[in-house]
């Protein structure tokens, strides 16, 4: 049975890339919850809890331990997102009001985004000087590299609470993923991100069509 899900186990070739069934379904279930989110189900949080697990194990085969620590992050706030918006169905019989947030809440987590994201990047900019031995190489766009992690913690964070603007976040990420994946040359990676492009657009979308006004954004 744990021979199904090593990387070794290739289901597939794509365009030269071979596919291991772990790789596949994790992908498979995790575009299946940005759908499910899009439409304001509570399936999307065990189907992405699944997929979070499935993706944590790759990366801790195939070594990337800050990747898989970063699942550990998405598998906190799926569970918490889960429990959150049950939580508030169970009063109503309904998953709860989609909004924004007031607009100095808007402020204030973008500025702590970028600013995290500032000092992240510094470091990593300078983690092949500091740790010569773990990091033998000079890390590639270190800061947008950094954007992207923690606009995608904040946009997950802004989805267990239902704030609409966390498609924006999502959106940016997808968008700058795709460059720099193109760049790098992980072409099947960067088409992954079209596709979550495509359904960031569609749950921003969709959300701001059944969801209460934002109130002007007040304070």
């Amino acid at each position: 049975m744990l021979e199904f899900f090593s990387v070794n186990n290739i289901a597939f070739t794509i365009l030269g890339y071979p596919m291991s069934y772990i790789e596949f379904i994790g992908t498979i279930l995790y575009l299946w919850s940005v759908w499910l989110i899009a439409r304001k189900q509570m399936l999307t949080w065990p189907v992405g809890i699944v997929s979070v697990v499935l993706y944590m194990a790759l990366f801790y085969q195939i070594r990337l331990y800050s990747d898989t620590l970063e699942q550990v992050y998405y598998l906190g706030a799926s569970v918490y997102g889960w429990w959150r918006w049950n939580a508030s169905r169970r009063g109503t019989g309904k998953v709860g009001d989609f909004r924004y947030s007031s607009r100095r809440s808007l402020i204030m987590v973008l500025a702590v985004t970028i600013a995290v994201s500032f000092v992240i990047g510094a470091f990593m900019s300078r983690v092949h000087i500091l740790f010569p031995t773990l990091f033998p190489e000079k890390a590639s766009f270190p800061y947008w590299d950094a954007l992207t992690t923690i606009a995608s913690f904040t946009a997950m964070w802004l989805l267990a609470q239902k704030r609409i603007e966390s498609w924006y976040y999502w959106i940016a990420v997808d968008v700058i993923g795709i460059g720099l994946y193109y760049v790098k040359g992980v072409r099947f990676i960067a088409l992954l991100y079209v596709i979550l492009l495509g359904m960031a657009i569609n749950g921003l979308i969709s959300w701001n069509k059944t969801s209460k006004t934002p109130e002007d954004l007040a304070c």
